[in-house]
């Protein structure tokens, strides 16, 4: 039976934390190039499919080494700046691509990806495996934390599209690898002194 009690908590408590997280900053710069239909389709996808691993782990992931996570996070983080910062742009970089030029499967498939690797084991998919063990409501907690989720992609990616009409897309990737950047010296940071 759905509890819309623990849905709410579940929604508010994955909500918050992952507003501030790389998803919003991932679905802005998804948001800024391609079509935003298309990518919150494969991020939406890939959050459906984290949060289903969290509720069947439990509490199972809590058991990961917490160095060995935030090193691995770390790492990510560097490898993402690197993408952003080495890519050369092309002269029409500063509009968003029509959608002709990018189909559903290659844009939905590349945000889909990005989200499966990026979030695993992330402060939120933990943060889920851990309601589902306190709660034992996966329904309740599944459809509570995929919902917190998909309104934090849909944020980022409409954030995206209407930050495009004001601000360059090359500014917007520097100041997105700066912030992976400090990300990853934060995450690095927790690891060493952990």
């Amino acid at each position: 039976m759905l509890s819309l009690t623990i849905m709410a908590i579940t929604f508010g408590v994955v909500f918050l934390a992952e507003l501030p997280d790389k998803t919003a900053l991932a679905g802005l710069m998804l948001g800024t190039r391609y079509r935003a239909s298309y990518v919150f389709a494969g991020v939406a996808a890939a959050f459906a499919v984290h949060v289903v691993l969290a509720v069947a782990a439990g509490s199972v992931l809590t058991l990961l080494p917490q160095r060995l996570v935030q090193a691995l996070v770390g790492v990510l983080f560097l490898a993402g700046a690197a993408v952003l910062l080495l890519k050369k742009g092309d002269e029409g970089e500063e509009s968003i691509k029509a959608p002709a030029d990018q189909s559903f499967w290659k844009v939905s498939g590349a945000g889909f990806m990005l989200i499966l690797v990026a979030e695993f084991g992330d402060l939120t998919q933990i943060m889920t495996a851990n309601l589902a063990a306190r709660y034992d409501d996966p329904l309740s907690v599944g459809l509570g934390a995929v919902l917190a989720l998909w309104a934090v992609a849909g944020i980022g990616i409409l954030g995206g599209r209407t930050l495009m009409k004001y601000v360059p897309l090359r500014l917007i990737t520097r100041i997105a690898a700066c912030l992976m950047l400090a990300l990853a010296g934060f995450s690095l940071y927790e690891a060493l002194s952990a």
